[in-house]
């Protein structure tokens, strides 16, 4: 991470570290960084997001999601849609603010802050923060004392952070550093275990995919969406890398 060559706007910053930073309807800029954006989205995003808006997973992410992939990637990336409004704005922003706010990603949650996890040899996750100033945000004018991990409980991330790097554990696997790409199969299993989790809980039910024992054994436990998706990173492993 040290090696690693930061854009001029964005610094390294400790855990603990503070710096000054607010945002409320009374900060000029509101709602500016809810514009001219690509809003990457993890698994656990769109699991808060299908629930916020009370949508069946498959019919959110028809509405709403932008699947992306180069050729030499091997998981497919997602994205919020955004409005054809001259800012592309996000689909569920308003003059208010966020229409989704209890269920708004992380990315929002946690800007102005970044936050990377690196999978270790143990398989633990190593964290480091950066600290994002941009020159429309007027936020940093405010004289709310912040440090990331501060601000970071105080946004509702602690809980993504924890599903995501859980879902990191695929995404960062061993194979995939040496360069394994997945077959068509796998990337649907990957799509649907992880992203369509409504339609993922359906086929397990209708025992319709390979390896779901422990599903099948735990069922009753699986009506939660966090505990699915946790089944569905072991299950992905499986199917994945087990082969």
């Amino acid at each position: 991470m040290d090696q690693v060559q930061l854009p001029k706007n964005v610094t390294r910053i400790q855990e603990d570290e503070e710096f000054s930073f607010s945002c409320h309807p009374g900060v000029d800029c509101f709602t500016d960084c809810c514009r001219q954006l690509e809003l990457a989205l993890t698994p656990y995003d769109v699991l808060r997001l299908k629930q916020e808006t009370g949508l069946h997973s498959n019919t959110f992410l028809e509405r709403y999601v932008i699947q992306e992939q180069e050729a030499d990637e091997a998981f497919p990336r997602f994205y919020l849609t955004m409005v054809d409004d001259g800012r592309a704005s996000c689909v569920f922003v308003s003059d208010q603010g966020c229409t989704v706010y209890q269920g708004r990603p992380g990315a929002c949650r946690a800007y102005p802050i970044g936050r990377a996890a690196i999978r270790q040899d143990d398989n633990s996750m190593q964290q480091f923060f950066v600290l994002v100033k941009e020159t429309h945000c007027h936020g940093f004018l405010e004289k709310e004392a912040q440090t990331p991990i501060k601000y970071s409980q105080d946004q509702g991330l602690i809980r993504y952070n924890e599903l995501n790097d859980r879902v990191a554990s695929l995404l960062q696997h061993e194979k995939i550093r040496g360069g394994m790409q997945l077959t068509d199969r796998q990337k649907q299993f990957f799509v649907l275990a992880l992203y369509n989790l409504d339609s993922f809980r359906e086929q397990l039910e209708a025992n319709e995919l390979p390896n779901q024992e422990q599903y099948l054994s735990h069922k009753e436990s699986y009506t939660d969406d966090e505990q699915l998706l946790l089944f569905a990173v072991e299950w992905l492993q499986r199917v994945l890398f087990q082969q």
